[in-house]
């Protein structure tokens, strides 16, 4: 659970998405094929971080569980309500991901506490999350990208606040989240060879122009 507002550094790119707008999953499927679009050729690895044993706290296992069955797809999930990624295993399970995998790019996804006009809120950019930030625990940073849902009002006895959040609300964040990224791993697999020409397109332009006096 990341709790602080200001966790990630204010020049990256974020972008933040209202969970019940209509078009929330199209949305964050186009940030995210925006975000891995440089990471051609790397596996891209999902780590939903968080606890069933907190309402608020369980954002990251319910969408690690919505999306196990992308286990086939370019995409690849790792902590579900079954085997959940929390503060005991992460630097555990962030080694074990870093061993398997050949220069992962990794994209972490978390539960966060903000203002009271944000909650229900998804937030999707460069940058890692920082789990435990707000608790003053030492977990390490996960991820090149980041995906965090704004599920409750942070400011005074943060861990009660997560204890008493409504799981209306994180369950259908989650599976909105899930569709995003869902959406967006059909549109990576289908178009790859087209989408990295044109993202090495767009790079040349941008090197030409920073050429040009």
């Amino acid at each position: 659970m990341s709790l602080r507002r200001t966790l990630f550094d204010r020049s990256t790119h974020k972008h933040r998405i209202p969970y019940d707008d209509q078009a929330a999953s199209s949305q964050l499927a186009a940030e995210l094929l925006q975000l891995v679009k440089f990471a051609s050729g790397r596996p891209i690895i999902f780590v939903c971080i968080g606890t069933d044993r907190s309402t608020g706290d369980s954002l990251g296992p319910l969408i690690g569980t919505f999306l196990e069955d992308l286990s086939t797809l370019p995409f690849h999930v790792y902590g579900t309500l079954e085997s959940p990624i929390h503060a005991v295993n992460l630097a555990e399970r962030l080694d074990s991901i870093k061993k398997q995998y050949t220069n992962p790019f990794i994209i972490g996804i978390d539960a966060c506490l903000g203002k009271l006009k944000s909650v229900g809120h998804i937030q999707v950019g460069d940058g890692p999350v920082k789990p435990g930030a707000g608790v003053q625990k030492e977990l390490p940073d996960v991820g090149h990208a980041h995906i965090t849902g704004i599920v409750n009002v942070s400011g005074f006895m943060e861990f009660f606040v997560l204890q008493n959040t409504r799981l209306h609300l994180v369950f259908s964040m989650a599976r909105k989240i899930a569709d995003g990224i869902k959406e967006a791993s059909a549109l990576y697999q289908a178009q790859p060879s087209q989408t990295l020409v044109a993202w090495q397109a767009e790079e040349e332009v941008a090197y030409q122009e920073e050429k040009t006096p």
